[in-house]
């Protein structure tokens, strides 16, 4: 087994706080690790000392000299932010190697028209192909993956996940999605208070053997702590007797059994650090036939007359838990805005029932409707935190107070204004809210978007203990399948609804947007699995290999009936066939 990588005692610290200590850890050939742990705890550093990213740390790391290590950070960097996704990806290769960048752009579904569009221009998951491409055209043979699936949608996921399960390298993957760990990986390291733990497992097992562990622990702790109040309370009976009869035996015994105690606490089992908070929310059921009524809307961006879906005939009683599924850019978001808006005006009109500019939406008279939107602009700015829950509901300030400390909001931070929040904790005030407001219906917006593995988790079994009705945007497959008992898909500008998540997936598979671009699974080899190899007869021989699959799948796809073929891939195929017959020639 080739080792590439190795750390001895490495440890980190912030200006805030100490992040992690003493982490020994290897990566050998074909490992696939999840990195697993709490916001905050220190993932997306370690990823960048170990690709030397980042300095200021304590320890040993060691890299093989034949080992290339590829980062894939978290977001675009500035410096190709402007750059076109071509320029983007050529940025380090010599003029010669720039055929690779051809061929990589194909392989990962980019249409020839965006390899001159600017990269802050590309959707989401173009962008994390666009890191990912930049990455692997180096041919590395460690990928360090930094929450590549943050604001993925569905399709661009399920294409992360198959590209991952494909790849022939080792790699270490940051993420909060359990699915695409539990998919992907074959060992975990998790971070627990400072440390960090390995386990030959995939996520979902990995944190159920190490809440056995923390279980174990706390049996041993509490144990331990019996036998060391019992030793305790000896030693002071002893001490005790030993003045009042002016007996030296008792005295000494006394202080041998205080030295042993003192040891045992030393020697004490740690308990792990419980979580600061436990997400929850409360609703009240309505008892009403319907809380919403749709007869027609066709939904627009704001200030746009473009209609991106048209929908027809939805109703949500109390109970729905409504998945919202879609790719980006088809109208999720907007669809909640639109109907929260209505919500609003009507309320403001005092008539529920009013007809509004955005179709017929009636709301139950008695309806209360809370809103998450994903860019927390639910919580103002201006206000402190015990102010910023004012708006939600009439509570005294004591009861706001209990419901922050509560939340792992100590009472030195009330005052703090909400503008000086991470993302995660303005979430988590924005959830205290819509908890304690107990609405009868809510919109979420990507909620999971500033959650980790076990705010994901306390959500699904939330959502499942509501007693309300919500209807949820959400890509998190956890949430989806095992919050939702509804589903509404937006393909096509059509929204129709499916009780059975497994029609959505196929839905989805068969009908990809192919302007998106997909990376062609079935081309093998290709520059996204080749790994390492020589230039000249080996680059003549894949793009050979390379030019045969495009010429039979094209083929495969015009022998098809009309309605089942696919343009749009049919002449990006082709301009990569030209673009190879140019370079072999």
């Amino acid at each position: 087994m080739s080792t590439f990588l190795t750390t001895q005692s490495l440890s980190f610290s912030s200006p805030q706080t100490s992040l992690f200590e003493e982490v020994n850890l290897t990566l050998n050939r074909h490992d696939k690790i999840g990195l697993i742990g709490h916001n905050g705890c220190g993932k997306s550093t370690l990823l960048k000392i170990l690709s030397q990213q980042l300095d200021g740390y304590h320890g040993q790391i060691a890299i093989a000299h034949h080992c290339v290590v590829g980062y894939v950070e978290q977001q675009l960097p500035p410096s190709v932010a402007n750059a076109t996704t071509h320029q983007a990806l050529a940025e380090h290769l010599d003029t010669e190697e720039h055929w690779r960048v051809d061929v990589l752009l194909s392989e990962l579904g980019f249409a020839p028209q965006s390899w001159h569009q600017q990269a802050k221009h590309l959707s989401g998951g173009q962008q994390m192909r666009l890191l990912l491409a930049r990455a692997v055209i180096h041919r590395p043979d460690v990928l360090l993956l930094d929450e590549p699936s943050n604001h993925l949608d569905l399709p661009a996921l399920l294409w992360l996940e198959h590209y991952l399960r494909t790849w022939k390298g080792a790699f270490v993957l940051v993420s909060h999605d359990e699915r695409l760990l539990d998919n992907v990986t074959t060992s975990s390291w998790i971070v627990q208070d400072k440390r960090l733990h390995h386990f030959n497992l995939p996520c979902s097992a990995a944190r159920l053997a190490l809440s056995e562990r923390n279980e174990a622990d706390r049996l041993r702790h509490y144990a331990e702590q019996k036998e060391i109040d019992r030793l305790e309370s000896s030693a002071k009976r002893l001490a005790t007797w030993g003045k009042v009869y002016d007996n030296e035996d008792l005295a000494r015994k006394a202080k041998t059994i205080q030295a042993r105690k003192e040891r045992l606490e030393e020697q004490q089992t740690k308990l792990a650090q419980a979580a600061p908070w436990c997400l929850s929310l409360q609703g009240e059921s309505l008892p009403a036939n319907r809380l919403l009524d749709i007869e027609q809307l066709d939904v627009t961006p704001p200030s746009s007359d473009q209609i991106l879906f048209s929908m027809a005939l939805k109703q949500i009683k109390s109970g729905d838990r409504i998945a919202l599924i879609g790719a980006n850019g088809q109208g999720k978001s907007s669809l909640l805005k639109r109907l929260f808006s209505a919500y609003q005006e009507a309320a403001q009109h005092s008539s529920i029932l009013d007809q509004t500019v955005f179709g017929k939406i009636a709301f139950h008279p008695k309806c209360t409707l809370g809103y998450y939107d994903q860019s927390l602009e639910q919580v103002d700015d201006k206000l402190n935190l015990s102010d910023a829950l004012m708006p939600f509901c009439a509570l005294s300030d004591d009861l706001r107070k209990q419901a922050l400390i509560s939340a792992g909001f100590e009472y030195q931070r009330h005052n703090q204004k909400v503008s000086a929040l991470s993302g995660g904790e303005r979430a988590r005030l924005l959830f205290i809210g819509l908890s304690l407001a107990r609405y009868h219906m809510l919109f979420l917006d990507e909620p999971t978007n500033h959650l980790d593995i076990e705010g994901k988790q306390q959500l699904i079994e939330t959502l499942n203990d509501y007693q309300g009705a919500a209807l949820i945007v959400s890509h998190d497959r956890n949430v989806i399948e095992h919050a939702c008992n509804r589903f509404w898909l937006i393909q096509n500008q059509t929204l129709s609804e499916y009780l059975d998540i497994a029609q959505v997936y196929q839905q989805l598979d068969e009908n990809h947007d192919a302007s998106q671009g997909q990376m062609d699974t079935s081309l093998c080899p290709s520059l996204l699995e080749m790994g390492k190899v020589d230039d000249g007869e080996c680059n003549q021989d894949a793009l050979l290999e390379r030019l045969i699959e495009l010429e039979q799948r094209l083929n495969d796809d015009l022998a098809r009936k009309p309605k089942h073929q696919k343009p749009q891939l049919q002449a990006q195929w082709q301009q990569e066939i030209m673009n190879i017959n140019r370079k072999l020639s």
